[in-house]
């Protein structure tokens, strides 16, 4: 897998785009680097990333600060090689063709960093099986 077009790429959904998601992209960017092209969307996007999410990741060394909530288009399920919802219900699109997988994971909103650690370990847990399956290792 080398060429661009052949180089998976991976969808976060998660209603308000605003802590899971945005978590999973960032440490599906930051282990994986560019061998997988990584976006997330929201169903019904936040006005801000989850502060305490920002802040769980950030003592991981992963800096998501930068990050905002952005809408869940068709278009960027039908674009990705796997979409991965975490929580979105009925709200997330489906085309044949795509893989999906829903990630069962608690939700941060409305909790402190405490609350947040263990989903953000959790979700670091299961991007690196992802990685695993999804960029075979190097000879």
């Amino acid at each position: 897998m080398t060429s661009a077009a052949s180089k998976p790429s991976v969808l976060f959904v998660c209603v308000h785009n605003a802590g899971r998601s945005q978590m999973a992209a960032g440490f599906l960017s930051h282990l994986a680097g560019d061998a997988i092209e990584v976006r997330s969307a929201g169903s019904a996007p936040a006005e801000t990333v989850n502060s305490a999410a920002v802040e769980a990741m950030a003592e991981v060394g992963i800096d998501i600060s930068a990050q905002s909530p952005k809408i869940l288009t068709p278009d960027a399920v039908e674009s990705s090689t796997v979409v991965i919802t975490m929580g979105c219900g009925d709200a997330c699109p489906v085309f044949p063709g795509v893989s999906y997988r829903d990630w069962a994971l608690e939700d941060p909103a409305g909790k402190g960093v405490e609350a947040v650690r263990p989903i953000r370990d959790e979700i670091r847990s299961r991007i690196e099986d992802l990685i695993a399956e999804l960029v075979p290792a190097a000879g």
